[in-house]
């Protein structure tokens, strides 16, 4: 999902015993809150273009698909569509907003544009039980949700029913119960829809029959032995920033490899007052890791000076960060301790997200991260990144 460089070489993906829900991107700003919605009941979750839907579906064989809501209409010529093999799968899905309108048209509904478009919260009445409904709503009540949408479905594909209704949304929530397929116009990822995290938990446990069995405990002994059968007997080099990302990925790495791995915390002169001492205190004396420090401010600080474009901030950033790990590499083969073949980076999954561009996602690119979009082709190390899957929250 990222513009990544020949030698840069990602750890292996979570470990397949674990339950999975695909989430399909059609665009939508809030994709990730999808993410982080099923995460939290523990069950893992990954983001995928809808351009790599039909690979990724196959290889991740997930449990259920989630299909994001988007800004496109699904009335015009050429736009995106969820693969088929999903639907002729058998697993359970949820289309969101722009997910239940391809859904509702791939299935023999039809959708039309130019409707009154309704933006913001509205009152959605239950018409019909549904088991995204349990516990939670019942028939005859209203309930605040957030609406994003300018299409509208016309006529339901045959098997589906509506089981709730708004004032411009004839067709606020669909289902087909017998297959396990479901449509929301709203978005119960965002907190403006109050119940919306519920509606999730239902389809993920109810309706999918997950229990959850993600936890950072589980994470944590998986990782270590990614982290060992990625390396072997090679050597590691960990970019600190002095951020917690970094330094769990670092104390990640030493319980897996111990001694193979030197971690280079890089003073590039832009960290608040005494945040340098504190690391080398920290990482030498209380971790006990192997610890370079090495004070690069003045180069830092030299070349981007009078640099006022964040991409060219972020993207000479990542350049100069390689040119030091490069050298202290050189170092540590030079003193016999063997070549250094890794470099470690504490990426998380929103920097891989967010380094998407339009060819790689639906998405045009927030912002290329320095260890993500703003590495060198050039080189040498291959990457070892074992938060690469997990959002902050995770991490910490």
């Amino acid at each position: 999902m990222t513009a990544a460089q020949p030698a840069a070489e990602s750890m292996p993906k979570v470990a397949s015993a674990h339950d999975k829900i695909l989430i399909v991107d059609f665009g939508s700003q809030v994709t990730q809150l999808i993410a982080r919605r099923v995460r939290e009941e523990g069950v893992y979750s990954e983001i995928v273009p809808f351009q790599k839907a039909e690979a990724a579906f196959r290889e991740m064989k997930p449990k259920a698909v989630i299909l994001s809501g988007g800004p496109e209409s699904v009335h015009e010529a050429g736009s995106p569509r969820a693969p088929q093999s999903i639907f002729d799968s058998g697993v359970p899905v949820l289309g969101i907003c722009y997910g239940q309108m391809t859904m509702a048209a791939q299935l023999g509904g039809e959708v039309e544009g130019g409707h009154a478009r309704e933006f913001g919260r509205a009152d959605l009445e239950v018409k019909a039980p549904s088991n995204l409904f349990d516990s939670i709503w019942s028939i005859g009540e209203k309930h605040p949700v957030w609406m994003s949408h300018g299409d509208r479905i016309t006529k339901m594909p045959p098997g589906f029913v509506v089981a709730g209704v708004s004032a411009n949304a004839p067709f606020a929530v669909i289902q087909d119960e017998k297959r396990k397929y479901y449509g929301l116009m709203f978005h119960p990822e965002v907190v403006h829809t109050p119940d919306g995290a519920k509606l999730i938990r239902n389809f993920v446990r109810k309706v999918a029959g997950l229990t959850g069995d993600w936890t950072m405990r589980a994470f944590r002994e998986e990782a270590i032995e990614k982290i060992r059968a990625q390396v072997g007997k090679g050597r590691v080099i960990c970019g600190l920033s002095g951020g917690v990302d970094s330094a769990v990925a670092a104390v990640l790495i030493h319980e897996a490899i111990g001694d193979q791995l030197t971690c280079v915390f890089v003073d590039h002169g832009l960290l608040r007052l005494d945040e340098a001492r504190t690391v080398v205190d920290l990482f030498r004396h209380h971790y006990n890791i192997p610890l370079v420090h090495v004070d690069a401010s003045k180069q830092f600080l030299g070349e981007l000076a009078g640099v006022t474009d964040p991409e060219v901030k972020r993207k000479t950033i990542g350049r100069l960060f390689i040119d030091v790990f490069d050298a202290e590499a050189k170092k540590i083969a030079e003193k016999g301790q063997g070549s250094a073949d890794f470099l470690a980076q504490g990426t998380l999954y929103p920097d891989v997200i967010e380094s998407v561009s339009f060819t790689g996602g639906p998405s045009v690119t927030i912002k290329s991260h320095h260890n993500v979009g703003g590495l060198p082709a050039r080189m040498k190390m291959k990457l070892v990144e074992p938060l690469r899957e997990l959002f902050k929250d995770e991490v910490r």
